[in-house]
């Protein structure tokens, strides 16, 4: 009897594989089923910095392309491709939305990975706020259940376009985009 040993993908050999599976948009990694290759040292840092085998990856197309084959199972997140699945490391979400403008009546976010899209029911809103600290972690859904942090200055600027509504029968405090509430943080904590 015979033991097939399985050896866990590279950046290199991943990257091969997500080239051959783009064709002209997103690949179906939904739709995907590969064996579990194990884990890699890929990791994605809370400011939205990739790193391989502890070093920066300075490519910002070799990022993009990854970011085309980030899968999130549950609460773990995957590289895939048709043929490997491995696991990597994400600090908090793995992209960082970096600017917003207004698209309409909704508002157009951009990741660092060159993502664009229009929040709204499709593209929700949340603030989760550090039970110890108060400090606010905005997000915005940009795929699937991929969602990305949104940056310091454009959470700022949200704050500034912000306004007051009912929510749930509460009056929150959040911003509108395509006809959808996002509450930032109840009317009564800014008393």
């Amino acid at each position: 009897m015979t033991t097939q040993k399985i050896v866990t993908p590279s950046a290199e050999s991943l990257a091969q594989s997500a080239r051959a599976a783009q064709k002209g948009g997103l690949p179906p990694v939904h739709l995907w089923n590969p064996p579990f290759c194990g884990d890699i040292d890929m990791r994605i840092a809370r400011d939205g910095t990739w790193f391989y085998l502890g070093t920066p990856i300075g490519r910002p197309a070799l990022v993009k392309l990854f970011s085309t084959i980030l899968r999130k199972d549950d609460d773990a997140y995957f590289l895939v491709t048709p043929v490997e699945k491995v696991g990597i490391t994400v600090d908090d979400a793995p992209f960082v939305a970096v600017d917003f403008n207004h698209h309409g009546d909704g508002l157009m976010f951009q990741t660092n990975v060159g993502d664009s899209f229009v929040a709204g029911p499709d593209h929700p809103i949340r603030v989760v706020r550090d039970p110890a600290t108060g400090e606010p972690s905005p997000y915005v859904l940009v795929r699937r259940n991929l969602e990305a942090l949104i940056d310091r200055k454009s959470f700022y600027r949200l704050v500034d376009i912000g306004a007051y509504a009912d929510h749930e029968g509460e009056s929150w405090f959040g911003v509108w985009s395509q006809g959808a509430f996002f509450p930032i943080v109840p009317s009564a904590d800014l008393e």
